[in-house]
């Protein structure tokens, strides 16, 4: 599970992630508001533990435009603030939960796994997107009644993109959340792009998987201009 802590305070930031990756999170940590805005938008996360006062963006916005950008990551908001105004700011800007600082690590990790399981019920098993139906418990794919057979890699990829209609992602983010690393070939992620193209696009229609030029791909049934195939 993949936690990003968005924390200007380094100390802070650093205990989070020492207790985080011993209870067996993969940890990012960013510092800014701005940053924690691109990352939110363009990298695979679990959870997003969010502080209110940020440099450049403050956690509100960026949990408002993450929200207005169909980012359905749980978000838990940490302030400094307390009071019932600002704990109904947070939660009404789109956060899922607040937890006001100081805080028990404690108290934070059984928020966090709250917010996953919660995640979980909530998340279909199964992903319908026109005639493609993609059954993440048993990792089933077919498309107009017909069973397509994918390697596991190239399930891993549908089922980032699926997961995740309408928001394009970029090849940064499919190595992280499919390779989970930043190291494999460069081309690695269009080869299996066009894999998966040939036995779910080629025989159908419409086309689902989408390139969005210089930045990666999208899943949806219907192709903006904005976007063009390989």
């Amino acid at each position: 599970m993949k936690v990003l802590i968005v924390e200007d305070d380094p100390e802070i930031s650093a205990a989070l992630r020492t207790g985080l990756e011993k209870a067996g999170f993969v940890v990012d940590i960013v510092r800014d508001g701005e940053r924690a805005l691109s990352v939110g938008l363009n990298r695979v996360v679990d959870v997003i533990i969010l502080d209110l006062m940020l440099p450049s963006i403050d956690g509100i916005t960026v949990c408002k435009r993450l929200r207005a950008e169909q980012v359905s990551t749980p978000i838990l908001m940490l302030t400094a603030k307390g009071n019932l105004d600002d704990r109904v700011e947070g939660l009404e800007s789109g956060a899922d939960d607040y937890l006001a600082k100081p805080f028990e690590f404690a108290e934070l990790l059984a928020r966090v796994r709250a917010l996953v399981r919660r995640d979980k019920v909530h998340r279909s098993a199964r992903i319908e997107i026109c005639d493609l139906v993609v059954d993440t418990a048993t990792r089933v794919v077919n498309r107009a009644g017909r069973v397509i057979e994918l390697t596991k890699r190239e399930y891993l990829l549908l089922e980032a993109l699926a997961s995740r209609q309408g928001q394009v992602l970029t090849r940064e983010t499919i190595h992280r959340s499919v390779w989970n690393d930043e190291f494999s070939i460069s081309n690695t992620v269009d080869v299996h792009v066009r894999r998966l193209r040939q036995k779910i696009d080629d025989d159908f229609e419409p086309k689902l998987i989408h390139t969005v030029v210089r930045i990666g791909y999208v899943l949806r049934a219907e192709q903006p201009q904005s976007a063009r195939d390989d």
